[in-house]
């Protein structure tokens, strides 16, 4: 990797290559921002393609990230503090970020070789939580997680990124239809778990599951739309006092997901 090279002038390509990834609204989204230490080191070793990183003034890149810039020929570039200003008006400024191709989306099939539980979100859109349930998901060996209804467009959006600290290029994320995941679960067999208040058993029995599963998480309003015709389903319950209405739905996934680790991560080895 070569030295790093400062942007001291609005008419550097890297400025405008970063006006046009910052701007909304750009139909297919070809590249998207990663900002902060985390998602930017998670993105790196997930191999995402960089075209460049940027370090910004009195905010040089930590050593860890800049090694693996290094060792993967990511050039990394300071951006004068004039420059920072000028690019992201009216909007939280980030202390370092890259630029990165976003990768072809993941389909279903993409899914089928893999060895974890499949995570099936049905509704929920809240981005927060969508991230909380991919780096979970990730960690504790899931074969990847499948939005239906999400509202989002695509798994580059920058809130994803941010809230699932770089986690969702680690990790096959899908975007799909209630129908396509149907037939997907059909033709794969996987047994389906619906998670309910008023489940049918416990999440305490999953641990003694040794098949994959597919586990079902509806919307933080409404709950899972149930509308998954032909196939057999379980209903799943987490205990709790009669007083709490329910649990996040990260929290539930993650709870469900830790029934699960002994098996998924078992897996992996």
């Amino acid at each position: 990797m070569t030295e790093v090279e400062p942007i001291t002038t609005k008419s550097d390509p890297a400025v405008q290559r970063i006006s046009d990834v910052i701007k909304p609204s750009r139909g297919v989204v070809k590249t998207t921002l990663i900002e902060d230490i985390e998602p930017l080191l998670q993105s790196i070793r997930a191999g995402l393609e960089f075209i460049e990183v940027y370090e910004t003034e009195n905010n040089p890149l930590p050593t860890e990230v800049r090694e693996e810039c290094a060792r993967r020929q990511i050039q990394v570039r300071a951006l004068d503090a004039t420059i920072l200003n000028h690019l992201f008006k009216g909007e939280k400024k980030p202390k370092l970020f890259g630029i990165a191709r976003v990768p072809r989306p993941r389909g279903l099939r993409d899914l089928r070789e893999r060895t974890g539980d499949l995570v099936v979100l049905d509704g929920v859109k809240i981005v927060g939580n969508i991230g909380a349930i991919v780096r979970t998901s990730y960690a504790l060996g899931a074969a990847g997680v499948v939005l239906i209804d999400s509202d989002l467009a695509t798994i580059a959006d920058r809130r994803l990124i941010r809230a699932s600290r770089g986690y969702v290029f680690a990790l096959p994320v899908v975007l799909a239809t209630r129908e396509s995941v149907t037939d997907h679960i059909r033709e794969t067999g996987l047994p389906l778990m619906v998670f309910d208040a008023e489940g049918d058993i416990s999440v305490d029995d999953l641990d003694r599951r040794d098949d994959r599963l597919a586990l079902l998480f509806g919307s933080e309003k409404t709950g899972s739309s149930h509308d998954f015709s032909g196939i057999p389903t379980e209903t799943v319950s987490i205990p709790m006092i009669p007083a709490a209405e329910s649990l996040n739905v990260s929290v539930s996934a993650g709870i469900a997901l830790r029934e699960r680790a002994r098996r998924n991560l078992a897996a992996h080895h």
